[in-house]
């Protein structure tokens, strides 16, 4: 009864509350988990990612409420929220969606015992396992370990953001009973595996692991000499990962993003998770040294279950367990050409990915690399994969006389190393590297090749919705536009010499760019579909996006549908809107699509009376993606590319398997209907044969 008060008074509000709409999100994650149709070893990932997630969503997201709240912030926000309030919210849901995670963990852990991996304990080990399992403990992981004790001359050693501690409790032999026990911590080496695999039992196929910190507990005596261990748990704190930069006071960004990543060590503590039946008294000596007492999940099994993923990915055989593997193919369009460039002279070309493979694009900015009619490349870097042939062509470039420029976003969360790293390499081998606009990230995926040739100077364009990763385009629904439009070039020449010199704000012609033009954009063809709408005429409005919270942006759809204009809204995650809320919001629906590939791509529709307009982009409609990030949208002019897109949005509107469908309360539902089951992944790959003559109905 009082969850549905709750409901009932967060439903009174036009708007859902971004925080609590991402932990719906994260449960419909959960919920792959749990579906006994999903592989079961992608079951496993979907457990992984939840765990993920969450601590992303901790360490930035709570730990900015827990901040205004230490600040003493107490006005509402615009969806009825105190910091407070919010923060007691938050905690009552990640609470019970936890519980129903490790719910979930104990089943799957069923599921996979039954298909031979099993997770077993030292104590049901077999004399032989056993044997190895000393070995491997004392010749690897002793020799690594450092027993931490905390006392009066040994103050709290520094405790790493979301690394596995045990926590030790111990008695001094000869002590009395009712002395006040000692205290240790011993961190669980993230170096080695956390799963180890035990020799198979004669004559059996199965899979043995044992966790590493469960076999760090069983031998934790051999660290402790002369003193009797009482309880051993795990504990994991997470800490503020938010960085606070002060870039209009750096001299050299790249040095202070480098000592900001060395304090974010120094974090302040935003939530414990302790292992079911701690010792009270390690609790008290956590509890006490963290200053943490509202942001405590006692949990019911291993700490941090992105160990999983690692797992998954690496366990031998099992096919039948897993999403058989997606071919991608390679665009047909480019197939049958070595020529890239003269391709695209002639026609543009788009690329939906993973379906179609991201070579075509490394592709591009490799000919770009070694053409000698190639005078200049310029990109956008924001989150790279480890070893990315892009580099390497970049570097090459430069190093061959190209004008070659990079600007690389620093400031991209959790990927500040890793992107230090690529930027001194191009500095290195004589690439300009720019790190973008003081207060904005460059959020904006385009690539410019200008090239000399017999007519004169021509520039070759790719713009994307996703980062230039060809890990991630293999796991993310992304779409690509390569183009040699002369209009999209001149304002991607315009965009680079804004974000790399001084230039006035340009007169965009094509593109929409944040900050400055590209909300302002968006709002006037919202408005015109909704005089259309006035005026008789048919009127519609498709987005696909990430997240859609920006307050103004929300109010200018409830002002759409008010006028008649039918908005559907593919929403994979946070979502402020209200649908379905009678004269406000009646004619708008949202869905959104949790599958087995994480939905990314951002693709504009509008009907413009008969006229439609198709856009990709690379921003989502919240307030920062708006406001303080170079972003982009840009206009799709083939009409056969702008076909092929309409068939993407019509794939995810249909899709009556993996959609859920967003309840004017804030939850969301699965779609029910007795039409043939469509799941619009499964249906992507379909691509070859319905990419070359898209048919679609009408929209």
């Amino acid at each position: 009864m009082k969850e549905m008060a709750q409901r009932e008074r967060e439903a009174s509000s036009n708007y859902i509350n971004r925080d609590l709409s991402w932990i719906e999100f994260n449960w419909r994650v959960l919920e792959e988990a749990q579906d006994a149709d999903t592989p079961l070893l992608e079951r496993v990932k979907f457990l992984a990612i939840v765990s993920s997630n969450l601590d992303e969503f901790m360490s930035v997201r709570v730990a900015g409420v827990k901040d205004q709240i230490k600040a003493g912030y107490v006005k509402k926000d615009f969806t009825g929220y105190t910091p407070a309030g919010l923060f007691k919210r938050i905690m009552k849901r990640s609470a019970k969606m936890v519980a129903e995670q490790y719910k979930s963990y104990r089943d799957v852990t069923r599921q996979l015992a039954k298909e031979g991996i099993l997770f077993t304990d030292y104590e049901d080990l077999n004399m032989n396992q056993r044997k190895a399992m000393d070995s491997y403990y004392h010749e690897i992981v002793f020799p690594v370990l450092t027993p931490m004790a905390v006392d009066q001359s040994r103050p709290f050693p520094l405790v790493h953001t979301q690394a596995v501690y045990l926590a030790v409790v111990l008695m001094k032999e000869g002590d009395d009973p009712e002395d006040e026990p000692y205290f240790a911590i011993v961190q669980v080496p993230s170096n080695l595996s956390r799963c180890i695999e035990v020799p198979a039992r004669s004559n059996s196929k199965k899979h043995e692991f044992v966790l590493l910190e469960d076999l760090i507990e069983q031998h934790i005596h051999t660290l402790f000499s002369g003193y009797t261990p009482i309880s051993v748990h795990g504990f994991r704190l997470t800490r503020n990962a938010d960085l606070t930069l002060n870039e209009e006071g750096a001299e050299d960004l790249l040095e202070e993003i480098e000592k900001e990543l060395r304090r974010r060590r120094w974090g302040s503590p935003v939530r414990l998770e302790v292992q079911k039946g701690i010792h009270p008294y390690a609790l008290t000596v956590l509890q006490d040294e963290f200053e943490i007492m509202d942001n405590i999940f006692e949990i019911d099994g291993p700490l941090d279950l992105t160990y999983f993923m690692k797992l998954a990915g690496t366990l031998k055989g099992y096919e039948q367990l897993r999403y058989k593997p997606v071919e991608a193919a390679y665009p047909h369009e480019l197939a049958d050409t070595e020529d890239i460039f003269n391709k695209l002279k002639h026609q543009d070309v788009l690329l939906y990915h993973p379906y179609e493979s991201f070579d075509a694009v490394t592709d591009f900015i490799c000919q770009a690399a070694y053409d000698s009619q190639v005078l200049a490349i310029k990109m956008t870097l924001y989150r790279v994969s480890g070893n990315s042939p892009l580099i390497q062509a970049l570097a090459s470039a430069a190093e061959s006389g190209k004008q070659v420029t990079v600007v690389v976003e620093l400031k991209a969360r959790f990927d500040e190393e890793r992107n230090i790293a690529w930027a001194r390499k191009l500095e290195q081998a004589g690439c300009h590297v720019v790190y973008g606009l003081v207060g904005l990230k460059t959020h904006a995926k385009i690539t410019l090749v200008v090239r000399q040739e017999q007519d004169g100077l021509r520039r070759y364009v790719h713009v994307g919705t996703g980062n230039y990763n060809d890990s991630t385009a293999r796991l993310y629904t992304d779409v690509g536009l390569f183009t040699s439009h002369m209009i999209i070039g001149e304002d991607a020449s315009a965009l680079f010499n804004e974000v790399t010199g001084y230039s006035a704000p340009h007169n965009w012609k094509a593109f929409g760019v944040a900050p400055t033009d590209l909300k302002d954009k968006l709002f006037e063809k919202i408005r015109r579909e909704a005089q259309h709408a006035l005026e008789g005429k048919p009127a519609h409005i498709i987005a696909k996006l990430n997240s859609l919270s920006n307050q103004q942006m929300v109010e200018e759809l409830y002002e759409a549908s008010k006028a008649g204009v039918k908005i559907d809204l593919i929403i994979r995650g946070v979502c402020c809107l209200r649908p379905g809320v009678p004269g406000l919001s009646e004619n708008i629906q949202v869905i959104s699509i949790v599958d087995r590939f994480l939905e990314h791509s951002r693709i504009l529709y509008f009907q413009n009376d008969q006229e439609p307009e198709v856009y990709i982009s690379s921003a989502d409609w919240m307030t920062r993606n708006l406001t303080r990030r170079i972003e982009l949208i840009c206009p799709v002019f083939d009409k056969h590319l702008q076909e092929t897109l309409i068939r993407i949005l019509e794939l995810s509107l249909g899709d009556n398997v993996k959609a859920r469908l967003l309840q004017s309360s804030g939850l969301y539902s699965r779609i029910v209907n007795e039409k043939k089951p469509l799941r619009s992944q499964f249906e992507a790959m379909k691509i070859k044969s319905w990419k070359k003559k898209p048919q679609h109905q009408e929209v």
